[in-house]
């Protein structure tokens, strides 16, 4: 199959794939190993994590979209507060995570409590599989949902832990709004704000 950095909408098949890119993605993102400190689980857990949120909380609230190697997924300011995950969906988390579960709790309600009020598009998850970095399927990926967000009017916001993406964001508009601290000894969280643009 040809690889095409083209993004398409993800569906419901695409989550095993989209599951083990985001792990291979995010195997050296500091927030994730933290909450997965164990080197010899933590592929399968993160495969397991990303595969779950995906198909129970963003499908069906956010613009889900996947290159051969890469998915991102947006939400737009009219489901914010959609897509969230259900009791059954934390539950499995929990069992996931394991000990760190309260930890990911509190770090979710810090974000949650320094994250913009007014419309905007949020960028939830963006990676690609470190094999295939270089080939532009994670900036397509951004290029796509930013462009939907500039149709709309609307500003884009993201949050990342990990220092070395800044500098990418930065490229596409972003610029750091606020650097958190998260409880028990955590990772730093930026977050960043992007103004749309007009065509």
């Amino acid at each position: 199959m040809r690889i095409t950095n083209t993004p398409r909408p993800a569906t419901i098949d695409d989550a095993a794939q989209i599951g083990r890119s985001l792990a291979l993605a995010f195997d050296d993102d500091p927030m994730m190993r933290w909450f997965f400190p164990d080197d010899a689980t933590r592929g399968a857990s993160l495969a397991d994590y990303f595969s779950t949120i995906f198909t129970r909380q963003y499908l069906h609230n956010a613009v889900c979209e996947r290159t051969a190697a890469a998915a991102a997924f947006w939400v737009p300011a009219a489901a914010q507060d959609k897509a969230v995950p259900d009791a059954e969906t934390i539950r499995h988390l929990q069992d996931l995570l394991g000990d760190r579960a309260g930890l990911f709790g509190e770090a979710v309600e810090v974000a949650a409590a320094h994250a913009p009020r007014e419309p905007h598009w949020s960028l939830a998850l963006i990676g690609a599989d470190p094999a295939a970095q270089g080939q532009g399927q994670g900036s397509a990926l951004l290029r796509s949902g930013l462009a939907k967000a500039d149709a709309a009017g609307l500003p884009a916001y993201l949050e990342s832990s990990k220092a070395a993406n800044l500098p990418v964001y930065e490229h596409f508009g972003f610029t750091v709004r606020e650097e958190l601290e998260l409880p028990g000894g955590g990772p730093t969280l930026w977050s960043m704000w992007r103004e749309p643009r007009r065509s």
